[in-house]
């Protein structure tokens, strides 16, 4: 059951990582699909908000397989905060029963899971985290938590993709009823690495250091809005298959806490682990 866990807390990484918007013009001036791609990163400081849904499908070296799915509300300001639920947590056909929700505000985590609460021993249906508090007992830098959170973002995961040296307009495709050009590519992840802001760059390595090449595919709308963005793994020890489609951007995200009457503190017998 452990490892279903970890399962949810890698998707949810996957999931706040998203992708970055992009542009097919500048003004009256064509851009290519690589300038496409550098512009994004420079507009991505403009996303501050969005929904997503999300699909990873994973294995590893000894045969075993998986599926996480879910969706996503992300708002960067005024606070920053994360609204995570994943419907669906499965490894080798065991499943997480009643999956996972994830609420994050500032520096108070919010979990809500059935498999968790039973744990840990909890009595109410939601989980309340307090980072610094947590921190000043652990010796955990809340600040540097904080900071790479902030971090993987859609600046991050399209700094990524601007490594990649042969990407190309595939054509025109409808996704979820918008009309859209779809680019298609591979990216070295030692380089694309070297793209991500330092602050960010220790929490996307811990995800993408053992692969060596990434495919990628996005669908970008009219807008220079990501539609839907795909990426591909392979590697000795397993592969992963992922996809992130944008449903909003730039909207009030509206995250809010739990009803205090359903929260309750985590256990302190397990602050230590």
């Amino acid at each position: 059951m452990r490892r279903l866990l970890l399962a949810a807390g890698a998707a949810a990484l996957i999931g706040v990582a998203g992708c970055a918007p992009a542009a097919t013009s500048l003004g009256n001036v064509k851009l290519s699909a690589s300038e496409v791609l550098q512009q994004a990163s420079d507009k991505a400081q403009d996303v501050t908000s969005y929904t997503a849904d999300l699909v990873l499908n994973f294995s590893d070296a000894g045969g075993r397989a998986g599926v996480v799915q879910g969706k996503m509300r992300y708002q960067q300001k005024p606070t920053l905060a994360t609204d995570l639920t994943l419907d669906q947590i499965a490894v080798d056909g065991r499943n997480v029963p009643g999956g996972l929700r994830v609420i994050l505000q500032g520096e108070t985590v919010y979990v809500r899971s059935d498999t968790l609460k039973t744990l840990v021993g909890a009595t109410k249906p939601w989980i309340k985290v307090d980072l610094k508090n947590v921190g000043s007992s652990g010796g955990v830098d809340v600040d540097e938590i904080l900071g790479r959170i902030q971090q993987i973002d859609l600046k991050t995961s399209v700094a990524l993709l601007t490594a990649s040296k042969d990407v190309k307009p595939v054509g025109g495709e409808q996704v979820g009823g918008v009309d859209t050009t779809h680019y298609s590519g591979t990216f070295p992840v030692a380089e694309a690495l070297k793209q991500v802001a330092p602050e960010a760059r220790a929490k996307a390595e811990a995800g993408l250091a053992e692969l060596d090449d990434m495919k990628f595919d996005a669908w970008i709308d009219a807008d220079g809005l990501p539609r839907k963005i795909t990426l591909k793994g392979d590697r000795d020890q397993g592969a992963f298959d992922a996809t992130v489609a944008f449903t909003s951007f730039n909207e009030t995200a509206a995250i809010e806490a739990p009803p205090a009457g359903e929260v309750g503190e985590l256990p302190r017998n397990i602050h230590g682990g």
